[in-house]
């Protein structure tokens, strides 16, 4: 009735009610060729081929975990857990293919097979266990991720290189990760609009009692909705993987929020009943399309999180009044002449996007920026303050010697940091610089880079087999060593110490650990009594070290990886810090030299993080132009204590 209403309105204006209705009807679609088109005003960069063959190679990681999602979406549930899913499916494979020696087609099938064992799991949590699907699926969220963290040790896991080939192109330009999104799409599509679990879930998410009452096996239904959930999560896992050429334990986090939010963009309701492949799609090259952009127009990384979050709402509001004002529920398979109308909306889209882009093109044609003094920089997190003090160092250097620095953040994700390397080589800079995640995971993305005859600089932390022209850091594993000694030292050779790790997996964490460790074997007389990750945070600093203090209540000394877990210490150990026990941050921050002057923190080993950032833009600079510069410059790292903090300026 309402769409014979918005039909005869449509009518009465003609061509501008078709276009109105066109908007209405497809909200996501709207915000979709309204996001091309402005990206492609703004910068001459973004409607390159390889720049739109990286958008969908971002999306879709994202895009075949939505895909997944949409079936538990229209079914009225949610699942919190499929990005944890993806990471231990992932971990599976690499684990059994090299660590056990598994055939790669079985442990590819096990890694499937762990994909689905988690979804039914969930399933049968929900459906016979009475869960709500919320506590349900964030409790398998929590278990994945350790499972994962238990097989890998906390470590990356190369994959075989007959899997790290889905994560290449075919013929040289078609990246295989958007053939499987594709693949996967399709499949979902079919389920959705073609069989009979498709249309029990529509049905379930109408009026679950309605659907039981008609003879529905809803339970059962359940258990194959979220097996499909866990399948696509599993696919999505061995994908990343493939990208990153290793199973990293700590992947995918976060990742679930926005599979949630493309498959809501997209036009599903959370409360049940509507949603379709098409719209998952959509709404998941929204968010790649929006954070390659925003990269490409050098927005804050910081700002980019606002932009992304106030976007999404504008979506989510313009499906709302497309309801309101009468337009179509977005079921699949519901209308008979649906599917036609459909195909025809995409493909005048899809020309008038064409068309606006194109008359876009000539706004850009005619500039030619001097790219060899532009400069990426991207950092593996901005949330400590280390990085930040690398920042600003690059910013200030950048400034003085006049050329253009775009820093991102990649939020300690190496998909993430590969994603933003893409988007750099798009813009063809005249050198990018990368602070990796891990040394080894940023490996394909170097790798792009060196084909791009873009130099690459490294920071802090080295690329492992790829070609960086220079490497500016400090040495962990003989930091580690140091602040072994130096705790050993203060100790008097002797006592029980604890040891807080950073993130699992990461490679500071693993060099800093296994120098402190070296260290330690020359002096016997000072024991380990236990040791745990606290993520590089200090809250979660804080509380670990709470907890150790429950069994080790009479320890002497600790070591922390870096300061902010150091200054977590220090809060839990209250009156002790400084006096009955010593503690040891990395890192030499302002707040970490803070405590070292009152006391609290017995010394940090200082890596200048400010230097570094100074050093890594001038190579890169010089690089740009031509000069050679030393293949590896090595900041020196110093113990500052009371005695020599004041003599110290970072």
């Amino acid at each position: 009735m309402a769409t014979d209403t918005l039909k005869s309105t449509t009518g009465a204006g003609g061509a501008s009610g078709g276009l109105r209705r066109l908007l209405l009807d497809n909200g996501a679609l709207t915000a979709l060729i309204v996001l091309v088109i402005g990206m492609s005003a703004l910068s001459g960069d973004f409607m390159t081929t390889d720049n739109l063959l990286n958008v969908g190679v971002q999306a879709a990681v994202t895009a075949i975990l939505a895909f997944g999602v949409t079936f538990v979406i229209v079914s009225a549930g949610i699942d919190l857990s499929v990005g944890s899913v993806a990471a231990l499916s992932a971990t599976v494979l690499a684990w059994s293919a090299t660590s056990q020696g598994v055939p790669v087609a079985i442990a590819v099938v096990l890694a499937i097979a762990t994909g689905i064992v988690c979804g039914v799991v969930n399933g049968f949590l929900i459906s016979y266990g009475k869960l709500p699907p919320f506590i349900a699926t964030l409790a398998m969220l929590s278990v994945a991720r350790g499972l994962s963290l238990v097989v890998s040790q906390g470590s990356p896991i190369a994959l075989p290189g007959s899997v790290s080939h889905l994560g290449d192109t075919l013929g040289g330009w078609l990246p295989v990760p958007v053939l499987v999104m594709v693949v996967m799409g399709l499949i979902t599509a079919f389920v959705l609009g073609r069989t009979y679990i498709g249309r029990s879930m529509y049905a379930i998410g109408g009026n679950e009692e309605a659907a039981r009452l008609s003879g529905l096996r809803v339970k059962r239904q359940k258990l194959a909705i979220y097996a499909f959930s866990g399948l696509f999560a599993a696919a999505a896992g061995i994908v990343l993987a493939a990208r990153l050429s290793s199973a990293q334990p700590q992947a995918a986090q976060g990742y679930e929020l926005d599979a949630i939010a493309a498959v809501v963009i997209g036009g599903a309701s959370l409360a049940g009943g509507t949603g379709k492949a098409s719209g998952t799609l959509i709404g998941a090259l929204i968010l790649a399309v929006l954070r390659n952009g925003l990269n490409l127009l050098s927005v804050s990384a910081f700002w980019q999180q606002v932009v992304i979050g106030v976007v999404i709402a504008l979506a989510v509001l313009l499906d709302t009044v497309r309801r309101k004002a009468g337009a179509t529920p977005v079921a699949a398979g519901t209308s008979s002449g649906g599917k036609g109308r459909q195909a025809a909306t995409y493909l005048l889209a899809a020309v008038v996007a064409a068309a606006i882009v194109g008359g876009m093109s000539f706004l850009h044609g005619g500039t030619s920026e001097a790219k060899s003094q532009k400069i990426g920089l991207s950092l593996s997190t901005l949330n400590n303050p280390f990085f930040v003090q690398i920042r600003a160092g690059a910013q200030a250097e950048a400034k003085k010697l006049g050329v253009d620095l775009t820093v991102t953040d990649a939020q300690n994700d190496a998909s993430q940091q590969a994603n933003q390397l893409q988007n750099f080589t798009s813009e063809g800079l005249g050198t990018i610089i990368v602070n990796p995640v891990d040394s080894d995971a940023v490996t394909p993305a170097a790798k792009a880079v060196n084909k791009s005859d873009i130099p690459l600089v490294a920071v802090d932390r080295s690329v492992n087999n790829a070609d960086s022209a220079a490497l500016v850091a400090s040495d962990n594993v003989t930091g580690g060593k140091l602040a072994a000694k130096t705790l050993a030292g203060k100790l008097g050779g002797k006592g029980t110490i604890v040891i807080l790790q950073g993130q699992a997996g990461t490679s500071a964490s693993r060099e800093r650990g296994s120098g402190f460790a070296e260290g330690l074997k020359a002096y016997p007389g000072i024991k380990v009594v236990a040791k745990q990750p606290a993520d590089w945070d200090r809250t979660k600093g804080l509380d670990v070290m709470t907890n150790l203090l429950q069994a080790n209540s009479d320890i002497d000394g600790v070591f922390a990886e870096n300061d902010e877990m150091a200054l977590g210490a220090i809060k839990a150990l209250g009156a002790k810090a400084g006096k009955s026990v010593q503690v040891i941050g990395f890192d030499g921050t302002a707040d970490g030299l803070t405590a070292v002057k009152a006391g609290t923190l017995y010394a940090s080993v200082a890596q200048q993080p400010t230097e570094l950032g100074r050093i890594a833009v001038r190579n890169a600079v010089k690089v740009a132009e031509g000069d050679k510069v030393a293949k590896s410059v090595m900041v020196p790292v110093k113990v500052v204590t009371k005695e020599n903090v004041a003599g110290f300026t970072g």
